[in-house]
């Protein structure tokens, strides 16, 4: 996790990862640039961290009671843009910050998602640029002055994302970073119009929470599904996945005569409607991978860490697409020494989330 010392802080996650605490109602979020990168890692293309608490991965997009909800983690960096997602365990002091950097495979991803039918919310962490111009700038720059230079020079924010805008336009924009509160209004040419809300911090007297009412079609199913347009998409541009740090560059009409618009047929779609047996539901398939903390017992808190592990969610959902696997990629090349025994593997335990810790010699016949 790249942050200062003094925020290194076990906090309460651990509780919802053992199984100690249950998140009440499912919660979707994506990453920014404050995450435990190296479990992130694991889900690259989205999965369950905790029961109940799904991570949307590089990029994605899910289906929730009939709303589409597309979300792009981390920040941008036009340095690391164009780059692969190369990172991997033992992460440096560089690639701990590099982790969390938008590639632009994951825009170009998003883009194919254009004519496929109306998005509902988009998340992102940083804001798209220019969004500033669409609420009330001035009050914004009296409460944070030290944004005017960044943003007369139209840097402040990520400038792929505010393309993403104008063509997807959904209904909802939400984001975060900027430690502020901020509303704006995006009009379209087609009389419709993107909502943009970003939230402050989450410290007492900000204002860092917000609740919404997004209606939904009667009779609605609400479970989380997969998109099918969108696992299209992850297997028209699997070719383009590379896990290298140089620059490699999507493709486009005026840099190749093979294809560059990836937006998915209606035979490409029928092909996934077939591997999924038109079932889209999201399994609820979480396993612990990395032991986790047990409550009063301070040797758990000495146990090695920064290892790498292969998450079943991962390998069972490139299996299925036929896409290439970067967690597994990346757990391979790790030397042994770095290679974790997923804790759920571990003899001698239940693996269910709930019956994490009770061992079953522990229990009565």
């Amino acid at each position: 996790m790249n942050c200062p010392p003094k925020y290194r802080d076990l906090g309460t996650f651990y509780k919802y990862y053992s199984g100690i605490d249950k998140a009440p109602y499912l919660t979707i979020f994506i990453g920014g640039n404050h995450e435990a990168s190296s479990y992130l890692a694991e889900l690259p293309y989205g999965g369950w961290v905790a029961p109940n608490i799904y991570y949307m991965g590089f990029s994605s997009v899910v289906e929730f009671a009939g709303l589409r909800i597309a979300g792009l983690s981390g920040i941008f960096n036009n340095f690391n843009y164009n780059k692969g997602h190369f990172e991997c365990v033992p992460f440096t002091r560089e690639t701990t910050i590099s982790i969390y950097h938008v590639r632009s495979i994951d825009i170009f991803r998003l883009k194919q998602l254009e004519d496929s039918g109306k998005i509902d919310i988009m998340i992102t962490h940083d804001w798209p640029c220019g969004i500033t111009k669409f609420g009330n700038e001035e009050e914004l720059l009296k409460i944070k002055p030290y944004f005017r230079n960044d943003i007369m020079a139209n840097k402040l924010g990520n400038p792929h994302t505010m393309e993403l805008l104008n063509m997807l336009k959904p209904s909802y924009w939400f984001s975060a970073h900027m430690h502020v509160k901020f509303a704006a209004l995006v009009n379209h040419e087609n009389d419709t119009f993107t909502r943009f809300l970003a939230l402050d911090k989450p410290i007492p007297g900000r204002q860092f929470l917000q609740f919404l009412e997004i209606p939904v079609k009667e009779g609605a199913e609400k479970i989380l599904k997969y998109d099918e347009c969108w696992l299209s998409i992850l297997q028209n541009t699997d070719h383009l996945t590379v896990i290298s740090n140089h620059d490699n560059y999507m493709p486009n009409s005026y840099s190749t005569t093979e294809r560059y618009d990836f937006k998915p047929t209606e035979e490409e779609k029928l092909k996934v409607r077939e591997i999924f047996s038109n079932n889209y539901n999201i399994p609820k398939d979480f396993l612990m991978t990395a032991p986790p903390h047990i409550e009063d017992n301070t040797d758990s808190l000495d146990q090695k860490r920064g290892l790498s592990y292969e998450n079943p969610q991962t390998t069972n959902f490139c299996e299925k697409l036929n896409i290439i696997d970067i967690n597994k990629i990346f757990y391979q090349k790790a030397n042994i020494n770095y290679q974790g025994i997923p804790h759920y593997k571990l003899s001698g335990h239940f693996h269910d989330a709930l019956n994490s810790q009770i061992l079953i010699e522990d229990l009565s016949d």
